[in-house]
């Protein structure tokens, strides 16, 4: 589901395979705010207006519940549920 237009980052968690597209992410934080988990901080990697884009801190903790994708205004995080 990644594409090779974007630059992105990947993490691989217990439960998902979790994507944020840095240059979509605008460091806006309202994943990290909805997150029910509290899983999601500041990464050092840049969104598309210099500011920080976001990563899961503790992989095990995501749940892979796909809020911090509901909530992105601009379609930036994709979650992928494992089977």
């Amino acid at each position: 589901m990644t594409s090779s237009s974007y630059k992105y980052k990947q993490a691989d968690t217990n439960k998902a395979l979790f994507t944020v597209f840095t240059d979509l992410c605008k460091g806006c934080g309202l994943c990290i705010e909805k997150c029910p988990a509290k899983t999601l901080v500041w990464s050092e990697n840049l969104g598309v207006y210099g500011t920080p884009a976001v990563e899961p801190r503790n992989k095990e903790e995501c749940t892979a519940c796909g809020m911090c994708a509901t909530v992105c205004p601009d379609c930036a995080i994709v979650i992928e549920r494992k089977k």
